[in-house]
Order: C-alpha cells, then sequence, then structure tokens
C-alpha cells in the first residue's frame, strides 16, 4: 500500500487506490482533514492533529502550527517571522532551525514527522494493512534543502517516501484523471495555507507535462491570518498583547474570514481578554478585500511570469483550475478570472484535491493507474557560483526533470591541489543573492597549470532533489558529494 499524502501548512490529508479509485481517509472522528499541529508535551510525547490543535490557544508555547514553512530553512533566513514565535529558537544564526520547549529540542523534520505518524496511522486503521511507501506532496517551488527536509520527515516517520511531488502537478492529476483524451493546457493557482504557486500543465491523452511554474513559499493563509489579526489589534488599541491573547485573536479573525465568503458584514469578538475586558470589531467585506488585495496583486505577478517561461498568454489556457483553501474567498475568484479571461474551475475540491493527485500517483508507480504519465520540471536554477561573485547557471528553472549537467574544471596555477565549488539554486544574477545549497571543495591531482580536468555534473531526480558527482578525467575517480 503506498499512501499519497497532501503535508499541508494548515491542513494534511492521506488517501489510498482502493479497487481504482483513489479515495481519502477519514480519522476516528469522521473528518479528513488533520489539522497540520503539533503539541509538545512537558516529557517530550507529540501529539499531533485535532487533539493538539483544539489545545492551541490555552498553550501557545508549546502547541506548533504551520511548521511546513521552517522545512529545509536556517536561522536568520526569516527573521521578520521567527520574531513571532512563542517559542525559543535553538539553533545558530545559519545553522538549520531547531526548536527549544523546556529540556526538548526539535527540528521541522520531526515535528512534521509526527503529523505524518498520524496519518500512515489513520490509513493503516482504516485500510487493515501496514503502510511502507508514500507520495508526499510539497509546493513546486520549494527549494532542494526544503524537498529533502521533506523527504527526511517522512522517513522519520516510517515511511519510504516514494516520490515528492508538486502540489499544483497533483491537483492536475486527480483534474485529468476523467479527461485522459482530451488535449488542454491549463493553469493550477494553488493559494494554499502557507504557500502559493502557479503551474501551467499540457494535458494529451493522459500525459500530463508541466511547461512552467512559479511561486512563493511564503505567501498563503496563513499571511492573510497575520494581516487580519493586526487590523484587530489597531481596531481594539491593544499594544503588547500575550502569546495567548494574539493565538485567541488568530483564531477568532480565522473564522471570520471563512464567514466573509458569505457574509457581508462579520463581527469578530473576543470574550473575556484579559479576564474581565471582551475585545470585538466588525469587519466589512469591503474592508476585508482591501487588506487582502496587495497578496493576490503578488500572486497575479507571478501567474505572468509563468506564462511569460511557457511563452504562452492567457488566451492560450483552456482551463484555470483552483486549489488550496484561501481559493474559496470571492474576491480571490473575482481576480482570477478577470486575469485569466475565464470562469475557473472549481470541480475539483480544493482542500482535496492535492490529495487525490498524490493519491493517483501512489497508484501509477504501485500499477494500479497504468493510462498516465506525469512529467515535471525543476522549479528553480541550479549553478555555481564563479569568479566576480556571478551565478553560472548549469541547469535552468522550467527544465524536465530527472535531469543532469556538467561543467568541467581546471588547475589555474601550477600543483594547484582544489577548488573551493558554491552551489546555488535561485534567479538572480550574484550568487549572494541566491540560495546556497552547500559547498565543497573539488581535489585536483597536483599538475602542471590547465593539465587537470574535473567534472562535475548536476543530476536532478523525479523528486526535484539534487545529486552531485564530482569525476578526475585523469584518475577516473569519482565521488557523490554531500552538501552540507
Amino acid at each position: 500500500m503506498i499512501l499519497g499524502i497532501d503535508l499541508g501548512t494548515t491542513n494534511s490529508l492521506v488517501g489510498v487506490m482502493d479497487s481504482g479509485f483513489p479515495i481519502l481517509i477519514a480519522d476516528r472522528d469522521g473528518s479528513r482533514l488533520t489539522p497540520s499541529v503539533v503539541q509538545v508535551l512537558e516529557d517530550g510525547t507529540l501529539i499531533a492533529g485535532a487533539a493538539a490543535a483544539r489545545q492551541a490557544a490555552m498553550n501557545p508555547h508549546r502547541t506548533i502550527r504551520s511548521v511546513k514553512r521552517w522545512m529545509g530553512i536556517r536561522r536568520g533566513e526569516q527573521p521578520d517571522e521567527e520574531a513571532t514565535l512563542t517559542y525559543e529558537i535553538a539553533a545558530e544564526a545559519g545553522q538549520p532551525i531547531q526548536f527549544r520547549f523546556g529540556d526538548v529540542v526539535l527540528s521541522p523534520e520531526e515535528i512534521s514527522a509526527a503529523i505524518l505518524r498520524k496519518l500512515k496511522t489513520d490509513a493503516e486503521q482504516a485500510m487493515g494493512c501496514e503502510a511502507i511507501s508514500a507520495v508526499i506532496t510539497v509546493p513546486a517551488y520549494f527549494n532542494n534543502a526544503q524537498r529533502n527536509a521533506t523527504k527526511r520527515a517522512g522517513e522519520l516517520a516510517g515511511l519510504k517516501v516514494a516520490r515528492i511531488l508538486n502540489e499544483p502537478t497533483a491537483a492536475a492529476l486527480a483534474y485529468g484523471l476523467d479527461r485522459l483524451k482530451d488535449r488542454s493546457r491549463i493553469a493550477v493557482y494553488d493559494f494554499g495555507g502557507g504557500t502559493f504557486d502557479l503551474s501551467i500543465l499540457e494535458l494529451n491523452e493522459g500525459v500530463h507535462e508541466v511547461m512552467a511554474t512559479h511561486g512563493d513559499t511564503r505567501l498563503g493563509g496563513d499571511d492573510i491570518d497575520a494581516l487580519l489579526t493586526s487590523w484587530f489589534l489597531e481596531q481594539c488599541s491593544v499594544s503588547q498583547p500575550s502569546a495567548q491573547l494574539i493565538s485567541r485573536i488568530r483564531d477568532a479573525c480565522v473564522r471570520a474570514k471563512h464567514q466573509l465568503s458569505d457574509l457581508e458584514i462579520v463581527k469578530i469578538e473576543v470574550p473575556f481578554a484579559d479576564g474581565s475586558r471582551s475585545l470585538e470589531a466588525e469587519i466589512s467585506r469591503k474592508e476585508f478585500e482591501k487588506i487582502l488585495s496587495p497578496l493576490v496583486d503578488i500572486t497575479l505577478k507571478k501567474c505572468k511570469l509563468a506564462l511569460s517561461d511557457a511563452q504562452l498568454t492567457v488566451r492560450d489556457i483552456d482551463a484555470v483550475l483552483l486549489v488550496g483553501g484561501s481559493t474559496r474567498i470571492p474576491l480571490v475568484q473575482n481576480r482570477i478570472s478577470e486575469f485569466f479571461k475565464q470562469k475557473s474551475d472549481i470541480s475539483q475540491h480544493p482542500d482535496e484535491a492535492i490529495a487525490l493527485g498524490a493519491t493517483i500517483q501512489a497508484g501509477i508507480l504501485s500499477g494500479a493507474v497504468q493510462s498516465m504519465t506525469l512529467l515535471d520540471v525543476t522549479p528553480l536554477s541550479l549553478g555555481i557560483e564563479t569568479f566576480g561573485g556571478l551565478m553560472n547557471v548549469l541547469i535552468p528553472r522550467n527544465s524536465t526533470i530527472p535531469t543532469k549537467a556538467g561543467e568541467m574544471f581546471t588547475n589555474a596555477v601550477d600543483g594547484q591541489r582544489a577548488v573551493q565549488i558554491n552551489i546555488l539554486q535561485g534567479e538572480r544574477e550574484m550568487a549572494r543573492d541566491n540560495w546556497k545549497l552547500g559547498t565543497f571543495d573539488l581535489d585536483f591531482q597536483p599538475v602542471a597549470k590547465g593539465k587537470a580536468r574535473v567534472g562535475v555534473q548536476f543530476k536532478i531526480d523525479a523528486d526535484g532533489i539534487l545529486e552531485v558527482l564530482a569525476r578526475d578525467t585523469n584518475t577516473g575517480t569519482e565521488k557523490i558529494v554531500h552538501l552540507n
């Protein structure tokens, strides 16, 4: 049994192929949505899901939301978000993020593994057999470190990660299951709890080929909630709220956000905020849309970039598929329809489409689904730092994966024994402006200037994860480079 898992920022889901159909598994309470919330008890026990979410407002210092946004992140890369945390960061600057809860120190991978273990257990109890492998989805714009971190989380949960799958691609698989004979180009607008992606795919007789993708790994419903929370604090003249009060206000703002999809005016209420005084403020849909509009503008800029990369215009798009809970907001739906000059397709459940696609991909890998093929792309360029601090791209973004490319190096002076190689990911011209994935020393045999020949090969697998191979052509020796 290969599981299909949507490891989401706000909620996570798990599915399996059963009798040739993808089905999503409900937990013992009958819910298919598992809150991506983890509570850390004093003895180090991790509680994941709805039980942790119910305790979040009362125990914010030991409850973690949105851990997905910290996967593969080093301390100092997100200073503004670090300042909002209600628990201590146990990592030095430049080191992978870890969190401290009393005597317990946990990485984001360990926390995510708790969510994955719960999903695994729910699936095993529902199906009556052991789950060994899983397809796990990630935002299309996740970089190499974030993909590796997701894979490690799966392994910590006791799962062999059969594939790391881009979320918009997963949604397209779910959409295309009933359209195997169609030829069409679709745009998948994925606006979830923590991330945004726009992917353009071509569907042709069961082949799903990604043409381009663009996005932002720190733009989603969490950011909408943060803006609403700030607005409410300002309206109620609250200057120094406690962590517990912020958690309660956030929950009230999330409820109001959901209600504003149907109502024109909503009252946000936080009773007994300081033990006696209650806080309340009315917000109209018009005011909410004013707060939200700058974030939607950012997503539309990403849409333009993806279309440009695919060398298409909005007239070339046959359908626009909306995925992610934030696409329920009327303003988002209206702005996307205006941008693409067509009504968006909402036939797929915005919360469930990605999990269904992951389950279908699991079926493809297991052989249960044989009529579909997936061709994905790498979302970010990969390269090395060259003289002058420039980025030399070896694999451009939107290259179909798996793929590989190489570069040959030689010695600049007599007797030189090594050169330092900085591996980068991103789209900026200057090396310092891109993600630094790692550094290693490339060894030479000490020979005359220009006589050494050492090749470096970048190889991206179907998960979008990079492997680096170095080969000395003079001696024939090879080694796999492990990124630090």
